[in-house]
């Protein structure tokens, strides 16, 4: 079974996302059977279900650091894919994924997805 969740995008993010090729029909999460799969404008991230560790639901972004491209955490390497200040999930994997780099080099432990379902999108990534 596959499962797609959208990003909730707030007005005020949509300019700074427009600027880096991130926009509804650009952004989403899929759950498969076997994978998650995030696409974010020209970002993406890849990895089996197999290595989602734990999730949590998180809120309350600053604006100046997630508006616009990707983001990368410069305290955790962890990157987030935000569309909104609000809500989002925070997924942590057994082994960190790259996402945000071409190479590789880079990995992340943990990845954010503001979706307007963060919840659902929890309990689709426990199944």
């Amino acid at each position: 079974m596959t499962r797609e969740f959208a990003f909730a995008f707030e007005g005020r993010y949509r300019l700074p996302a427009l600027a880096f090729g991130i926009t509804p029909a650009t952004s989403r999460v899929v759950v498969t059977d076997e994978e998650l799969l995030v696409r974010f404008g020209p970002w993406r991230l890849r990895t089996p279900l197999a290595n989602v560790e734990s999730t949590q639901v998180s809120s309350g972004y600053a604006f100046h650091r997630t508006a616009g491209p990707a983001h990368l955490s410069l305290t955790d390497r962890g990157v987030t894919f935000a569309t909104n200040p609000r809500q989002g999930l925070c997924v942590s994997f057994v082994e960190p994924v790259h996402a945000i780099e071409p190479t590789g080099v880079l990995r992340h432990p943990a990845a954010t997805v503001t979706v307007a379902d963060p919840e659902a999108l929890a309990a689709a990534l426990r199944r």
